[in-house]
């Protein structure tokens, strides 16, 4: 299913990955305890700018942080947009 959306300049829409509901050793985490994820999924990127080609491409794993970009809603999931400069490293 694709989505209708295309990030305009810099701009690169992430779908996070789930966060961990147990830890290594079998204990489960509670809601407002997890971590917000900080690792997710390209799922769709801007042209670049005219100083800068994309880096990053569809399909892409990408490590961003915490705080990184602004989260929406789409379809019933949720994403977040964020420059490509909030990003940190692709896995």
């Amino acid at each position: 299913m694709a989505l209708n959306i295309k990030p305009l300049a810099d701009r690169v829409l992430v779908e996070p990955v789930e966060a961990e509901t147990k830890t290594a050793s079998g204990i489960i985490i509670p809601d407002n305890a997890k971590e917000k994820p900080q690792k997710g999924k390209v799922v769709a990127v801007g042209k670049g700018t005219k100083d800068e080609a994309m880096t990053v491409k569809v399909g892409d794993t990408v490590l961003y942080g915490k705080y990184s970009g602004t989260e929406l809603k789409l379809e019933g999931k949720d994403y977040l947009i964020m420059r490509e400069s909030d990003i940190f490293a692709i896995v």
